[in-house]
C-alpha cells in the first residue's frame, strides 16, 4: 500500500481534529456508549473510562505510516534470538518455574514455546506499551479509515474488560492499534482467551506473569498446538533444489526425502504428520522443515519472521544450537549488544541519537545513513555489520 508522505500525514492528522471534527468525535463517542451498553457495559464504566479522552493524532501517524525499513530476515532474528536473550529467557524461566509448568501441564504446550512468545513480544515483561487504550482505540474508531468497524469491536472490548474488573483503565497501556500486556492480546482475543493463572479470580495480563503465560498458553492450544511434537528443525536442500515450498504445502516426509532433503547434520527426516519446507530467504539460505506447532505460532502474528523467532527462540531457551547455514547476505546482522555499540559510536562521533539502548529509530538510521553516505558504504540507513565493523575500524 502507497504510504503518504510523514508531512502529509501529519496535516492530515492536525486537520482531521480541527473543532468540527472533535464534534464528530464527541457524537461518535455517544453513539459508542449506546453500542456498549447494548452489549452489556454499563453506562458509568463508559463515562469513567472515557471521562477527558480526547482524538490523538499521534495515533493515525502511526496507522498511515508503513516502515521505510524493511527488516532482512538475518536483522530481525539476530535481534530477537541473540544471546542476550537466550540468557534473560532462562533466567525467566527459572524465576518463573511454576507458572511455566502449571501453564504446560494445563494446556498441553510447551513451556519453552511459551516464554518465547513472552520474550518475543515483551522481553520478558520488561517493555510496557506507551499508549492508553482508551485515548489510542477511540482514536480509530471515530477516525474514518477501512478498519474503522474493528476497532469500534476493539474499544467496546476494552471496555468489557474494565467493566467485569479485571484490569484498571489506568494499566491499559500497548500498541498504537490495541495489543497490551506482557504478551500482546488485543482486547477481544482477552476476551476469547485470556486465563486466570495464578488462582485470585482475575485476568490480567498486565500484573500478573501467571495470568499472561497461561493465557498465552491457552492461545497456542486453541491454534492447534499439538502436545509432545516439535515445531520443525533446519533441513539441508540438494544442490541446486527449485521444488516447491511454502508454510501451507505440507506433505508427507516421504515426499519432501525423494526430493534429497535431510536434516542439516544429514540425518533421515523424521517427525510425525506432513511438513512444510520453509525457505525465508530462497533457496540459497537456511531451510526448515515445518510442522503444525509452527502454525500455532503463526497465528499469534501471522508472519513467517515471527513464527520462526518464536520457534528458534524456544530451541536456545531449551538448550540447543542455533541456524547452520549461513544467510545469504555479506552483511551480518546484529545483536542488540551490537547494535548498541553502533550507536555509542555514533554518539561519539557527534550525532544527536539521544541514548545508546540498542533500539534502531529514525534518528539513528538517518545517522547511519549519513556515516555510509560519508565513508562511501552503500546508503540504506541498515545497521549492519558492514557500519559496525567500519565504526570499530575508526573510518
Amino acid at each position: 500500500m502507497r504510504r503518504p508522505p510523514l508531512i502529509a500525514s501529519i496535516c492530515a492528522a492536525t486537520i482531521a481534529f480541527a473543532p468540527a471534527a472533535r464534534a464528530d468525535f464527541d457524537s461518535c463517542l455517544s453513539q459508542l456508549r449506546s453500542a456498549a451498553a447494548v452489549q452489556g457495559v454499563s453506562g458509568s464504566t463508559f463515562d469513567r473510562v472515557m471521562a477527558g479522552v480526547t482524538p490523538d493524532p499521534k495515533v493515525i501517524e502511526s496507522m498511515n505510516s508503513q516502515p521505510e525499513f524493511k527488516t532482512p530476515i538475518w536483522d530481525y532474528l539476530a535481534t530477537l534470538v541473540d544471546e542476550q536473550k537466550v540468557a534473560e529467557g532462562r533466567q525467566m524461566m527459572s524465576r518463573h518455574a511454576h507458572a511455566l509448568a502449571s501453564a504446560e501441564q494445563r494446556f498441553g504446550v510447551d513451556r519453552y514455546a511459551i516464554a518465547a512468545v513472552w520474550g518475543v513480544e515483551s522481553d520478558f515483561g520488561n517493555i510496557a506499551g506507551r499508549w492508553s487504550l482508551p485515548q489510542s482505540l477511540s482514536t480509530l474508531a471515530c477516525t474514518p479509515n477501512r478498519r474503522q468497524a474493528y476497532f469500534r469491536g476493539e474499544l467496546i472490548a476494552t471496555l468489557k474488560i474494565v467493566d467485569r474488573g479485571d484490569i484498571a483503565p489506568s494499566k491499559l497501556r500497548g500498541s498504537w492499534a490495541g495489543a497490551f500486556g506482557q504478551t500482546q492480546f488485543m482486547p477481544s482475543t482477552y476476551l476469547r482467551l485470556a486465563v486466570d493463572g495464578d488462582g485470585d479470580g482475575r485476568r490480567d495480563l498486565v500484573d500478573s506473569t501467571a495470568d499472561a503465560l497461561h493465557s498465552t498458553a491457552n492461545y497456542l492450544a486453541k491454534s492447534g498446538w499439538v502436545t509432545g511434537a516439535g515445531w520443525g528443525y533446519e533441513v539441508r536442500l540438494p544442490a541446486g533444489y527449485s521444488g516447491p515450498s511454502g508454510r501451507t504445502r505440507k506433505v508427507a516426509l516421504s515426499e519432501w526425502s525423494s526430493l534429497g532433503i535431510r536434516k542439516i547434520d544429514g540425518s533421515p527426516l523424521s517427525g510425525g504428520g506432513a511438513a512444510g519446507l520453509l525457505l525465508p530467504a530462497g533457496s540459497n539460505g537456511p531451510a526448515f522443515l515445518v510442522f503444525k506447532n509452527y502454525d500455532a505460532a503463526y497465528a499469534y502474528n501471522g508472519a513467517d519472521s515471527y513464527a520462526l523467532a518464536i520457534s528458534l527462540l524456544s530451541d536456545r531457551l531449551r538448550g540447543r544450537g542455533g541456524v547452520q547455514t549461513p544467510w545469504p547476505t555479506s552483511d551480518r546482522g546484529l545483536s542488540r549488544a551490537e547494535r548498541k555499540e553502533v550507536q555509542e559510536h555514533l554518539i561519539r562521533r557527534g550525532y544527536d541519537i539521544g541514548e545508546a539502548d540498542g533500539a534502531i529509530g529514525a534518528k539513528t538510521r538517518q545517522a547511519i545513513a549519513d556515516y555510509q553516505a560519508r565513508t562511501g558504504l552503500p546508503r540504506d540507513g541498515r545497521p549492519g555489520g558492514q557500519v559496525l565493523d567500519s565504526l570499530r575500524g575508526g573510518r
